[in-house]
């Protein structure tokens, strides 16, 4: 009655209808927490399938070999479910080991020794996971981070099998001017309203004289249809001005296009040197027309550097950031905690809880 209101008295329904994340966050209870006895879980993607369970991905390597760069060595994608959106989460199997060698040549495929930060979506009755892949000598950092691709599986099962195609769905670019010629990687994939698929990845140039490359940007890839092929798009996306000559702005976005707030597109990012949220490490919120311009939203801060707990205490810094959708509202923030200094500790996933808008 008050949308209809606002709408008919000539106010802006897209106004009425703004995202405000922030005033939406819980307090985190104990038992929404995800781990696992002797592995890093790290980068949970959540989705509702139609058999009202709720399907979780996340990257999971051995606490034996250390957070980094055991990630960029040895993750692998499992999968694990749950009869509640906050869990507990049951491990079931793992849903992308590394790829056995090329029956041909013998030679490893691009994601033969790792596949990490999954991003899925429910879709005409297949689940759409996107990853990062990768290959090299099982030693070096550099190696493996740099041959960084992303892939997509297909399934019609959450607990598989998964199909895969034999090449990469987003491989860097051929130019080495280009800000994507070193790697590619950690995807965020979501449907568009024409049914095709917008996605949005991570990318490092090329830079002589640095084994690592330069600078982090993003870039966007659109499909007709989720299958792809994928092709890429210019955009300006979490920049605040063209040119800008910081190292990076914002990582590692949760994307999704949504209907009841303004017909846009929305990204949960994490916010790296505080100029969105105010905090840095801190979470913040992007939106866009058409998924290849972004601006900060309105509401632009989501959480920040801390987050509560339901005892009254606050625990620092939530990574890798996504949302479990509920007839298109989201109804928790996901993400992964712990792991990196000065913490050091397993990493795992949490499901911080959010209200009803």
């Amino acid at each position: 009655m008050m949308r209809w209101l606002f709408c008919w008295i000539g106010l802006s329904c897209a106004a009425a209808e703004e995202l405000d994340l922030f005033s939406r966050i819980q307090p985190l209870p104990p038992g929404n927490r995800f781990a696992e006895k002797g592995y890093h879980v790290w980068c949970g993607a959540p989705v509702k399938g139609p058999d009202g369970k709720y399907h979780l991905f996340y990257s999971r390597w051995p606490e034996s070999v250390g957070f980094a760069p055991g990630w960029a060595l040895h993750s692998e994608i499992a999968y694990a479910v749950s009869d509640h959106p906050q869990g507990p989460y049951r491990h079931v199997n793992v849903a992308l080991a590394k790829r056995p060698p090329q029956p041909a040549t013998g030679k490893k495929y691009w994601d033969g020794d790792v596949t990490h930060n999954p991003n899925v979506f429910f879709h005409r009755g297949s689940y759409y996971l996107y990853y990062m892949g990768n290959h090299g000598d099982g030693k070096s950092y550099p190696m493996h981070r740099n041959h960084q691709r992303i892939g997509l599986a297909i399934a019609t099962n959450p607990a598989g099998p998964w199909k895969r195609p034999d090449q990469p769905i987003v491989d860097v670019s051929a130019d080495q001017k280009a800000f994507d010629s070193l790697c590619v990687t950690n995807p965020a994939a979501c449907l568009r309203p024409d049914g095709g698929v917008l996605l949005i990845y991570k990318a490092v140039q090329v830079e002589a004289g640095k084994p690592m490359g330069g600078k982090v940007r993003y870039g966007a890839a659109i499909a007709e249809t989720p299958e792809g092929p994928y092709i890429k798009q210019p955009g300006n996306i979490f920049e605040a001005e063209p040119g800008a000559k910081h190292w990076m702005l914002a990582e590692d976005p949760y994307v999704w296009f949504s209907e009841s707030h303004g017909q846009r597109y929305y990204a949960v990012t994490r916010d790296v040197i505080g100029k969105f949220s105010g905090e840095s490490g801190g979470l913040c919120l992007f939106e866009s027309k058409d998924g290849l311009r972004w601006n900060p939203a309105r509401h632009t801060k989501v959480l920040g550097l801390q987050y509560a707990l339901s005892d009254g205490s606050k625990a620092s810094k939530v990574e890798r950031p996504a949302l479990l959708m509920e007839n298109g509202e989201p109804i928790y923030l996901f993400g992964a905690v712990n792991g990196y200094p000065p913490r050091g500790k397993t990493s795992s996933n949490v499901a911080i809880p959010l209200t009803k808008p």
